[in-house]
């Protein structure tokens, strides 16, 4: 198998790496005879910097299947130190990224014979890594601070060739660094960082090299006022357990980055077993796998990371014939005129540029069948994402469940809610509190009226807010509930009312019963639902799933709550539930939309018609929008501040339908 020989390959080599990034390694020539070893899928291109006339040398490796498809263009991974890492980086790209150009940039070539003498081929790296020209009494021949220089000719030369003579995805180039190439790849993400879209930063900084960032970062600090668009990378930052120095540095480093306006980054910052040299052979494998998951909407990678530190695709995923993943979802190709389909395309492309904020996904089901379907920036097919808000949505959708069941009946809605909780002691609880129906939960107006500040001391209380112990503890920790103060107030008490009810209702657990009657049913397999400190599941957030299994509970509204002919939830409910019963008072919030039972409805104009939507929609961008009369479900999810996509959708996908099957 290609990974055990990964394995193999790396602990080959660890002994060579281990000596290779030591900074004092000397050059050694052999005393027998023999030839030059020759590696004929390595182009060696001699390259001069122009601007002083130093030579180096470009080792070049393309992919096998480059000369097979001369309409392809590929990723590009450029690297310092080439001799040194060459072979490490050949190697892993092989298993893991086999379609990038590599390229590696030499050390220069014709340095002066008494540099070489004294520090080896590699005297150069000392010179052009470095961004700091104070004198070093160590090596007083040696110039520091030629970074600039160095940088220049990378972005101006050896760019510009490769980018002239090669295939290249202009999206997609990376730069990898070690040691003090991966400090001279900190230099190049905080002074150019659209040298590169991705920066893999091996055991990069110590604490004497902050203070020349820190000045240089306030020389370039003023400059960026100047600048519109923001940038952003993708980085990957990693050194051995062993070195403990590099901890403060690298955090120091980070908070630079964090602060500038127009740079925004996803971050990965690792440890890897061993010190500054056995870290080596592990950093450069597991970034490479790590840089192969920006190449792909689909993700290869096991281990558990946090939304923010998923990097962005290079590029964006985009298909009108969305594959058959076996996955209950049917799948047919976007079937509107191709002007309509053109303008769908075009407002992907602007998504993945960034126009219109911070998405991660747009899929769109027609008649029950996937038809359209793209990733941008933190999206993956096969990776859950956050649902912010829209699990109020999917909360409401597991209470229409039970009744359905039969544990709860429509006339339920209207009843206290306090009459199905058994563990209730009434005696203790506010004035009023019969006044709160599950339909006033589930219209966000319960209500309560909660003091924030003696609530910070309760909220972690997790006996005493055990079960039902959280309803209990609201309702006595609430002024008394009057009709003045039953009015629409959004938020979390809301949904963990309705959650605490439906867990008092169905056998079992709430927990047990989402899975079982409502995710399980729609193969909802690959999820995260976390638990309320109550032991109950969270009903308002803080929950993850993945894009196509949004368009499964889209479709399922809007097949009036049923799944492959069995009834799933009360259609009687789910027209409550979608249905616009009050108006939200947010300022915020666009006038024309309305609340129903934690789903939003507002009417979308299309010429002279108006089409009815019923939308989940968490912050961020969570959406999943169900047109009715039209067929249509359309997805969304995002990490977007502002959140405005939904003008795009009104004015450009939805219209498509409409002059196509709308009439």
């Amino acid at each position: 198998m290609k990974i055990t020989k990964l394995l193999l390959l790396i602990f080959a080599i660890s002994l060579y790496a281990a000596f290779a990034q030591q900074n004092s390694a000397k050059e050694f020539a052999s005393n027998g005879k023999g030839s030059p070893l020759e590696l004929p899928q390595i182009q060696v291109v001699p390259i001069q910097d122009s601007s002083n006339e130093r030579n180096y040398e470009l080792y070049i490796e393309l992919p096998e299947d480059y000369s097979k498809n001369e309409n392809k263009t590929y990723p590009v991974l450029y690297y310092t130190d080439a001799v040194w890492h060459r072979e490490m980086l050949s190697g892993a790209t092989e298993y893991m990224l086999e379609n990038v150009i590599l390229i590696g940039i030499s050390w220069q070539k014709d340095v002066a014979e008494d540099l070489r003498q004294q520090y080896g081929a590699h005297a150069s790296r000392f010179t052009d890594y470095s961004f700091w020209k104070k004198a070093n009494t160590n090596h007083p021949k040696l110039k520091f601070g030629q970074a600039e220089n160095h940088l220049a000719f990378i972005r101006n030369e050896v760019i510009q060739y490769v980018d002239n003579n090669y295939r290249t995805d202009p999206n997609s180039r990376s730069y990898f660094g070690y040691s003090l190439s991966g400090a001279f790849g900190a230099y190049i993400l905080l002074t150019q960082p659209d040298t590169f879209d991705n920066y893999i930063l091996g055991s990069p900084l110590n604490k004497g090299l902050i203070p020349y960032l820190s000045e240089i970062n306030t020389q370039l600090e003023p400059l960026e006022s100047n600048k519109n668009n923001p940038l952003h990378a993708n980085v990957y930052i990693a050194y051995g357990t062993l070195e403990k120095e590099k901890d403060e540095p690298i955090d120091e480093y980070l908070e630079l980055l964090k602060n500038r306006k127009n740079l925004s980054l996803s971050v990965q910052n690792k440890t890897m077993e061993g010190d500054h040299g056995t870290a080596f052979p592990r950093v450069a494998v597991e970034s490479v796998a790590w840089l192969s998951s920006q190449m792909s909407h689909v993700s290869n990678t096991n281990n558990e990371i946090s939304f923010w530190e998923i990097p962005h695709l290079n590029n964006t995923f985009v298909t009108t014939n969305p594959e058959d993943r076996k996955d209950g979802i049917s799948v047919d190709t976007l079937a509107v005129s191709s002007n309509d389909r053109n303008a769908i395309l075009n407002l992907s492309q602007e998504i993945f540029e960034g126009k219109h904020g911070n998405y991660d996904a747009l899929l769109i089901s027609h008649k029950n069948k996937l038809v359209f379907e793209s990733y941008y920036k933190k999206g993956r097919i096969n990776l859950p994402h956050g649902q912010a808000s829209a699990v109020k949505a999917y909360t409401s959708l597991v209470l229409g469940r039970a009744i359905q069941m039969g544990y709860l009946s429509i006339e339920d809605l209207d009843k206290p809610l306090i009459s199905f909780l058994k563990d209730i002691n009434p005696e203790r609880i506010t004035k009023g509190a019969e006044k709160i129906t599950l339909h006033k939960a589930l219209t966000m107006h319960g209500g309560l009226t909660i003091d924030s500040d003696e609530w910070k001391g309760i909220k972690n209380d997790s006996i005493r807010l055990q079960g039902q112990g959280l309803v209990q503890t609201l309702l006595e920790q609430s002024e008394p509930i009057t009709s003045q103060s039953q009015t629409y107030l959004y938020g979390n008490y809301n949904p963990m009312l309705v959650m605490t009810v439906i867990d008092a209702v169905v056998p079992g657990t709430a927990q047990d019963f989402i899975k079982t009657e409502l995710l399980d049913k729609l193969g909802i397999t690959n999820y995260k639902w976390s638990t309320h400190i109550s032991g109950l599941p969270e009903a308002g957030w803080r929950a993850s799933i993945m894009s196509r299994d949004m368009i499964k509970l889209g479709n399922l509204v809007l097949n009036k709550g049923k799944l492959n002919g069995e009834q799933l939830i009360s259609v009687d409910y789910l027209d409550k539930a979608t249905s616009g019963i009050v108006k939200p008072t947010q300022d915020w919030m666009p006038k024309d939309y309305r609340y129903g039972y934690f789903w939003y409805q507002t009417f979308v104009k299309v010429g002279d018609k108006s089409y009815d939507a019923s939308f989940a929609w968490g912050g961020g961008g969570q959406r999943i929008i169900v047109i009715e009369e039209l067929d249509v479900t359309i997805v969304i999810s995002g990490h977007d501040s502002e959140d405005k996509i939904m003008t795009q959708v009104s004015e450009i996908i939805i219209p498509a339908f409409v002059k196509q099957f709308g009439g």
